[in-house]
């Protein structure tokens, strides 16, 4: 390797919003985690609503219930049509 273009790596700490840290190296000496696998519900089983800064109720505030537009034309609805009655053989016969 040449000598002199490779970045320097420190001791690093990796902060997470439960609390958890941490150390291993990397460019940064410090970094801050939303989640992570001592609080993610994939890995402890348990759900939680983790909603950073208020994105759902932003999104809900700001749409609602309105539709999405997407370029698209809305589908026709569609009525069901009664189905005959199927007969079997034995009625056609009689």
């Amino acid at each position: 390797m040449k000598k002199g273009i490779h970045p320097e790596y420190k001791e690093s700490v990796f902060r997470c919003a439960c609390g958890a840290e941490i150390v291993t190296q990397s460019l940064q000496p410090e970094y801050r985690l939303e989640i992570c696998s001592s609080c993610h519900p994939f890995f402890t089983g348990k759900q939680k609503l983790v909603d950073s800064a208020g994105r759902v109720e932003r999104f809900l505030k700001k749409y609602g219930d309105q539709a999405i537009a997407t370029g698209k034309k809305p589908a026709k609805i569609r009525k069901k049509a009664e189905s005959p009655v199927k007969t079997s053989a034995k009625q056609k016969k009689e």
